[in-house]
This record gives structure tokens, sequence and C-alpha cells, in this order.
């Protein structure tokens, strides 16, 4: 998606020169998102983007993976070859983390690539008992589909709750319910000792029977071929991109889920593995490299998901919130939960409420400040709880 994005951009921005787009897949580029449900349940062949390469004189360069970076030479090293350049970006991307001697076992699967979910279609058509380790976004989002395919499904997650990692406790403790409702089991701290044939075997000695296993504990950036390079990786691995997302190495950017930023709107140092962070930071990107006019980059992370009959979208950053509003009753099927600090919205998680979220996004951007006692109630637009 940032790749794509960043070619775009710079072709509808005016950029005249030679745009190279380098993939180590040899598919056609694509969109992620319908990967875990649309592709897994057969309703699309792929998700290609409608983009016609060609037509904006951008070269593809397929089934090509990056190997190493050579800044004194300005020279990117392939498999196939080195490819010189004037600008690199980089937009490697993220690989999901994998589990611990799980690795060629058969059976056990990521999502990920379109290769992934292709592998995954038939597990579903046969309903096999499937186990999931992990109760995060990606794990929530197979489930449902695969619950939708008719398959028996258990989620095993290490932590109290799903969405540990993303979500506070009290937010996320709600969302525990959605697993039984859709038919789903979800077992909580539980930790996974080994998988073999046919079962996942817990830390307590539980057996979860399993004709296929599906891992979904994280992902991190796709950066370990940038080791030595010169080019400065962060704590996670990621690079290191300032706020017009140029790295440490001259005439080198990074964009998307393999680069973290620094945000004036939140204080510190963002990296964010969504869908429209890869969509928007092409778009400063390519104005960087074209130069007229110099664009920071400080958006109001969003994303979405679609989970158990749910639709859940999330925007603002929370962690540096110093209050709490709930809007509606989280056991029914439509309520947010706002974040505030001094007074002015911060984050906002919506389930089923698009209007909050559109509304909320429009308030965090303009940092107005607003009444938590009009916040609280429902029925009461966000735009009209302003102080």
């Amino acid at each position: 998606m940032a790749g794509v994005q960043t070619a775009v951009a710079l072709r509808e921005q005016g950029f005249p020169g030679t745009v190279t787009l380098i993939g180590a897949e040899p598919h056609q580029p694509y969109d992620r998102p319908p990967l875990s449900k649309a592709v897994l349940l057969g309703n699309a062949e792929g998700s290609a983007f409608d983009v016609d390469f060609e037509a904006l004189g951008i070269e593809l360069h397929l089934g090509r993976e990056a190997t190493g970076v050579r800044l004194a030479d300005h020279g990117l090293d392939t498999e196939s070859g080195p490819v010189p350049y004037d600008v690199l970006v980089l937009a490697t991307g993220a690989e999901p983390v994998t589990l611990p001697g799980a690795e060629g076992v058969p059976g056990v699967h990521l999502l990920r690539t379109l290769d992934d979910a292709e592998r995954l279609r038939p597990v579903l058509a046969l309903q096999h008992d499937i186990v999931v380790v992990g109760a995060g976004w990606i794990g929530a989002e197979f489930a449902t589909a695969a619950r939708e395919a008719g398959c028996a499904v258990t989620v095993v997650e290490a932590a109290d709750r799903p969405l540990a990692g993303a979500l506070p406790a009290d937010v996320a403790a709600p969302m525990s319910a959605w697993y039984a409702d859709s038919g789903a089991v979800l077992r909580t701290h539980a930790r996974v000792r080994s998988v073999e044939p046919g079962a996942v075997v817990l830390d307590d000695g539980t057996r979860v029977p399993a004709g296929a296993v599906v891992v979904g504990i994280g992902a991190r950036p796709a950066t370990r071929w940038l080791a030595g390079s010169g080019i400065e990786l962060g704590w996670y691995g990621e690079v290191v991109a300032d706020d017009h997302l140029r790295t440490s190495a001259p005439d080198v950017y990074a964009v998307g889920d393999c680069a973290s930023f620094p945000s004036g709107r939140y204080g510190e140092r963002l990296m964010v593995h969504h869908w429209d962070n890869a969509l928007q930071g092409p778009r400063t990107v390519a104005a960087n490299i074209i130069g007229e006019a110099p664009a920071v980059y400080d958006p109001v992370p969003y994303f979405w998901s679609e989970q158990f009959g749910r639709f859940v979208q999330y925007v603002g950053h929370h962690t540096t919130a110093d209050a709490t509003v709930w809007r509606g009753d989280p056991a029914g099927p439509a309520w947010s939960v706002c974040w505030l600090r001094e007074g002015r919205l911060a984050a906002l998680l919506a389930v089923g409420r698009p209007r909050d979220l559109a509304q909320g996004r429009r308030l965090i951007e303009a940092g107005t400040v607003l009444d938590p006692e009009l916040l609280a109630d429902p029925a009461r637009p966000l735009k009209a709880a302003t102080a």
C-alpha cells in the first residue's frame, strides 16, 4: 500500500522522473484488508490495486527482493542485481511474528500475504477445527471469517483479555463476550507450550484439537535486510524517520509499517501499523521529494476492524490521556469511548457509531475543548459537546 501510493502520489504531484516500484512478491500490487475476509471466504479472487502503472509511467519489478543498501554509492542491492537511485523510499511494511517452536509444523499458518490467504481458503472450506493463537485485531478478524465458514474456533490468548496490547483493560473487557456470541471459544491466560500435528498444547497441559493453527501474535517491521546499512533503526527494528519522513541517510525516506515518526500532536514517536498510515504518509513523502512545498507528517492515526458482526473504529492516540468518557452501554451493539487530555479529545474508539468517529476525528484535529458531561450523553452529537 505505502509503496504503491508513494509512486502514484509522485505522479499526481507532477514528478517527471523515473519511478521504479520494487517488490518481493510476484503478484500485482494488492490491498491487504480484503485478505482477512473476502479472499479467505472466496468472495474475491484477489485485491489488486486499480492502478494503471504503465499509463502512469511506473516501472514494476515484481518478485525481486531487496537485500541491502549502499548509501555511499546510492545503490539498492536486490536478488537479481543492483539498482541505482537518486532518491530511495523504504516501504517494506511489516512481517508477522512467528510462534516459537511452530515453524515447519504441518497445518500452522500466518495471515499477512495473498499467498497466506490462498493457503487458508481451502482450510476454511473443509471446516476444520481451528485454533487461533492471539486475540488481537488479526486474530479476531480471522476468527470471524472462520466462524462464518462454519469452522469450530478456539482463540487462545496469553493475556487476560483480547486486544491487551492495544486497549486498556476496561475498554477491551466488553469485547470478550463477542467471541461467545459468535460461537467461538476464547481462552485467556493461555500460553502455548507446543504445537503438534492435530493439537495445540497449552502451558497447563490442556490439548486443544486443531485441524489448523493460525498465528496472529503481532508483526514487526520488515527491516532486517537493512542491518549494517547505516540507516538508523529503532528499538522495534523500525526505520527511524523525522517529521518529514526522512531517514538518517541522505535521499532516503521511509513510510508505512516499517517506519516510526515523531508526532508533534502527541509529543512522542509513533509507529502505526495500519492502512490509513500507508495511505496518508506517501503524500507527504512525494511532496518532500519534489520539494516545492515541504510537508510535515503529523496525522491523527485511524484504523478500523470488522469483527463478530461489529464495525470497530479507532482514531487518535490514547496513551497520554488523563480522562475517559463512555458514550452508551458497552454491553449493547453501539457505544464509544472518548479519551481526553486537558479537556481536549485525544482518541476515540467507536463500536457501531461511525458518526462519533467522523466527528471525533475533526475534533481531535481542531483541538477543541469538550465538556465531559455533555460528551457522556450518547444521544448528543459529539460536535455539540463543546465546553
